[in-house]
């Protein structure tokens, strides 16, 4: 099981921001390996939910590497396609914060007050 305190940078690599997950983008997690549950195939759930958080891991390094969301064109809020998912995280000074990882074709909604 996720937990929200998931922190994916190790301490000695300096200059990294760590990775956490925010409960929102745990329990899409654990929707997605659910669903799988669903259809008698849990062990594809576990790979594909092991797969988005080695695509993660990567953020430790390189927090800019997914594109600015176009729904909100926000520097700081950022993705990473891991089709058919979109893995949506927020940059911020000390860490990246995952907060959905939702199927690609779903469109993020636009807060009406414009904050992010």
């Amino acid at each position: 099981m996720l937990t929200s305190s998931r922190d994916s940078a190790s301490p000695e690599m300096a200059g990294t921001r760590r990775v956490t997950f925010a409960e929102s983008a745990i329990r899409d997690l654990e929707d997605v390996r659910d669903w799988y549950v669903s259809q008698d195939a849990p062990a594809v759930g576990d790979r594909l939910v092991a797969r988005i958080v080695e695509e993660v891991e990567r953020l430790v390094a390189f927090p800019e590497s997914g594109r600015i969301v176009p729904e909100f064109d926000v520097p700081q809020l950022r993705e990473l396609i891991y089709p058919p998912f979109r893995i949506v995280y927020r940059l911020d000074v000390d860490r990246v914060r995952i907060v959905r990882v939702w199927r690609s074709e779903r469109l993020l909604d636009v807060p009406v007050d414009g904050n992010v």
